[in-house]
């Protein structure tokens, strides 16, 4: 199973690089990855970590595997936005860890992912409280609001500005979440990171156990479409 799991990691995220050396930017990174394991765990409807490592794979330094319960062919809204606050959990930790002054490019994937799905709940699945119930794109990034064939955007102002500003709502409530996670469960994500430190690798089960200690963690939800 071990080989089995290598042979994955090697697949999606790359060949294994040559191990941090301990010291301050390790630490930083071990903070980063668990600041996402820590939102993918106390989230309830987030999916369930399944590893956190500091091997280097690829071009990442350090990375955090969630997998799905079961398949997923539907994603509700409660979902999504605990996938945003997931992603934005590196940052916050770098945030309230190391302070403004101390944030890297580590997080530059992530604040990608989290716009992209933001924009998404906004402009295709109707998930904004101010735009309502309409798709303003479609997968292609047409638009269909005032929009023009040749796809590119033609929102009216006012529309775009709409858009931005719930985009930015969204990603700001959920950063907000993640910080307020990270600083509750100090003490333990300080001794988490202890453990990643030392031991590289701690797989899903091991990363609830230690956080078990400290709070409760939630079992996760199955979403269960209404046909």
């Amino acid at each position: 199973m071990r080989e089995i799991d290598d042979a994955v990691d090697r697949v999606i995220a790359g060949m294994e690089g040559t191990p941090l050396v301990d010291g301050k930017s390790k630490r930083l990174i071990a903070y980063h990855e668990v600041g996402h394991a820590l939102i993918g765990t106390l989230v309830k409807a987030h999916d369930p970590v399944q590893k956190v490592t500091l091997i280097p794979r690829g071009q990442a330094q350090g990375l955090t595997w969630f997998t799905p319960s079961e398949d997923q062919m539907l994603i509700s809204r409660s979902q999504l936005l605990a996938r945003i606050t997931g992603a934005l959990g590196g940052r916050a930790a770098e945030d309230i860890i190391f302070g403004d002054a101390e944030m890297t490019t580590g997080a530059g994937n992530d604040l990608q992912q989290v716009t992209s799905m933001a924009r998404q709940m906004v402009t295709r699945f109707g998930m904004s409280s101010e735009l309502g119930a309409l798709a303003l794109e479609n997968p292609q990034g047409e638009v269909f609001l005032g929009g023009s064939w040749g796809g590119r955007s033609e929102y009216s102002e006012s529309v775009s500005q709409r858009i931005d500003e719930q985009v930015r709502s969204i990603v700001e409530r959920c950063y907000d979440d993640a910080k307020r996670m990270v600083e509750d469960n100090r003490v333990a994500v300080d001794r988490v990171v202890d453990i990643l430190i030392e031991k590289e690798t701690l797989d899903g089960d091991e990363f609830r156990q230690i956080i078990a200690e400290y709070t409760t963690v939630p079992e996760k939800e199955k979403f269960v479409p209404v046909l």
